[in-house]
């Protein structure tokens, strides 16, 4: 969606109180809509049923909307037709910045499993290498993120590169013909890259910048049902303790939920952080710096106060 169109969206009604769980389980609220993609916590919650084993009880189903990356996810919650999701951390900024409504919930560090790929016999060897190259990953993307600041570390702008647009699956696709020089990505596909598609990791994510990924709630869904966004929370929390110490079996729910080769997800799995917890101050500020950068570059259109929309329970 362009930002232009993005910004028309409708920002939601009025906000009711939060109100005990049991109320809304057994009146207004019938259904929570789930939205993940092919990696994290949220797939392992879906695989097991953890969500829907909570709830289900109270009388709330449990809808999985699949999305191949942040953006369009960020699209959908804005709009209510998701209530819950994860993301990478520049998804909710540029949502943010468009006007939409949606919130932090919670917080997930990423240690690894994204960065940027060329090919083996590139003769691209280092970050400055890049200069005049094709580089390709999804708009608004975490992916977007590791480029920018990649180039920063090299002294290199963003005009030094040719930026190549492309959901993950088209991008890999571009990747493996050469349509573009590098690809900047994360699990599984950062894997699949890797070791299916003659992969070299130019750059590691996590020796450029810290990075977070975020649970994302709807703004009036949070308002509306705080009781039960905090449920979901703490659910999400107990199935990502769980997958810290069973990540051959993460690995198993992974590939059979996405379809992804169990050798990939193996990978995957055993390079993710699932420790899920609060938004704290050190990651306000360190998305805060990703919201900055993004300004200063003009990809957004305005400067925006991560703290504004960080969610809390007004129960706590």
């Amino acid at each position: 969606m362009q930002r232009r169109e993005f910004l028309k969206m409708s920002l939601g009604g009025a906000a009711a109180a939060a109100m005990p769980l049991g109320a809304h389980a057994e009146g207004s609220l019938k259904e929570i809509r789930v939205g993940y993609q092919k990696n994290g916590v949220l797939v392992i919650a879906r695989q097991q049923a953890t969500l829907e084993k909570h709830f289900n009880p109270l009388g709330v189903d449990v809808k999985w909307v699949e999305f191949s990356s942040g953006p369009p996810m960020m699209e959908a919650m804005n709009s209510g037709s998701v209530d819950y999701g994860a993301v990478g951390d520049s998804p909710p900024v540029f949502a943010q910045a468009a006007g939409a409504a949606i919130v932090y919930a919670a917080g997930q560090p990423i240690t690894n499993g994204q960065g940027i790929l060329v090919q083996r016999n590139s003769d691209i060897r280092t970050i400055a290498d890049l200069k005049g190259k094709r580089v390709g990953f999804t708009k608004g993307s975490s992916a977007h993120n590791i480029v920018v600041q990649t180039l920063e570390k090299a002294a290199l702008t963003y005009n030094d590169i040719s930026p190549v647009y492309l959901v993950p699956p088209d991008a890999g696709a571009a990747f493996a013909n050469g349509s573009i020089d590098a690809w900047a990505i994360w699990d599984p596909y950062f894997a699949i890259g890797e070791t299916k598609q003659n992969g070299r990791v130019l750059v590691n994510a996590h020796e450029i910048t810290k990075t977070n990924s975020f649970y994302i709630a709807n703004r009036d869904f949070a308002k509306n049902h705080g009781a039960v966004l905090q449920q979901i929370i703490d659910v999400t929390t107990s199935t990502a303790k769980w997958a810290e110490t069973h990540r051959d079996e993460v690995a198993r729910a992974l590939a059979t939920v996405t379809g992804v080769p169990l050798e990939i997800q193996t990978l995957a799995a055993s390079r993710s952080a699932f420790v899920v917890g609060p938004i704290t101050d050190d990651i306000v500020t360190t998305q805060q710096g990703v919201a900055d950068r993004f300004f200063k570059l003009g990809l957004i259109p305005r400067p925006i106060a991560i703290r504004d929309i960080v969610w809390r329970n007004p129960q706590s």
